[in-house]
Parts: structure tokens; sequence; C-alpha cells
């Protein structure tokens, strides 16, 4: 699981522990400079994705490698998940409910016309987490989509995008002007 390092000696000023030989407490030394908190869980049931499993599991551990305050993990069977990842025959498109909350499509047509499958399942997870379109963009953005052409396979997403994800999931889960909207349909 990935962790956000925060600084701080609140823990420190809770943490107490008891003397083995006086039976008295006494204050924990205080701990090193970061302390380890853990990531914001989000679920993602890929079941529905038929042929693009493999590029759904990828697009989620490319965010888990790029970010810190959120991880994406498959949803336990019979649990109800955070994302649900479809295909279908249309465009790739994602649903935002709330952050990280919403539905995935991974569309054919795109992989038809020779995008990515796991640029696209990236791009997408990536509205999910609250980014929005990035039109016309170069492939070095991940969420420029489909404007990058068809020759670019770029899933990473870059500094400003992280940057993005890592202060929606790290601070107090609030969105702000510009954000992907929520309960509208973003075609890719």
């Amino acid at each position: 699981m990935h962790i956000r390092q925060v600084t701080g000696g609140l823990v420190a000023a809770l943490a107490v522990t008891f003397s083995l030989t006086s039976g008295q407490a006494t204050a924990a030394p205080a701990p090193a400079q970061d302390t380890a908190v853990a990531a914001r869980v989000v679920t993602y049931d890929a079941s529905g994705s038929a042929e693009f499993r493999s590029a759904v599991d990828r697009g989620a551990a490319i965010w888990n490698e790029s970010v810190n305050a959120v991880e994406l993990v498959p949803s336990a069977a019979g649990q109800r998940a955070n994302i649900r990842v479809l295909a279908d025959n249309g465009w790739p498109r994602a649903q935002t409910t709330s952050l990280g909350n919403g539905t995935v499509w991974i569309g054919r047509q795109a992989v038809i016309e020779g995008h990515n499958t796991i640029r696209i399942s990236s791009h997408e997870l990536g509205h999910i987490l609250g980014l929005p379109d990035i039109k016309p963009g170069p492939c070095t953005s991940l969420m420029s989509g489909s404007t990058a052409g068809t020759s670019c396979t770029n899933a990473y997403p870059n500094a400003a995008e992280k940057s993005a994800v890592e202060g929606y999931f790290g601070g107090a889960l609030t969105r702000k002007s510009g954000d992907a909207p929520l309960n509208k349909l973003i075609v890719d």
C-alpha cells in the first residue's frame, strides 16, 4: 500500500508507553519527523471490462505508481466497488458521481481507430480521480486523451496531473473549478 508522509507532533503527543518496571505511564520518545498515513483506497470492479481487463489493471497500477494519496485496488467478490469499468462498442468515456466514484467505459471505437488501451484506461480512471480533459494537448499529458493521436502510448500522468490528484485525495477531498464535472458523461 502506498503511504503519504505527514509531518507533525500530534502522534508523539498521543503516544504513551507503559514502563514494565514501575507500572507508570511515561511519554514515548518523539518519533522521526515523518509519520506514515495510509492512502485512501478506491476500489474498482473490472469484471465487465471484457478483453480490456489487463489494460484496466495496468491503468490502475500506473496511478498507484504515480501518486501516494490514493490507491486503486480491485474490489473483492460481492463488494460494491467505487469504480465500475465496462467495455462497449462506443467511444471511451467516464461518469464521475463523486471524487473517486463513478463508471468508466472502455470503448472499442477508439481501440479500432488505433488508440492504446492502457492509455485509455489510465486516462478514464484519471477522470474518476478528479481530472478534466486537457484538449488539445501533447502526448506528455495523459488527460489530453485522443488529441495526442494514435501514436501516443503514454499512459502516465504528468507532474501537474499527479499534483492535482495528490491534492484532491491528500487534502480535504474537495473539488474546485476546472475539475472533472460530476454526474456528467465525459466522452473522450
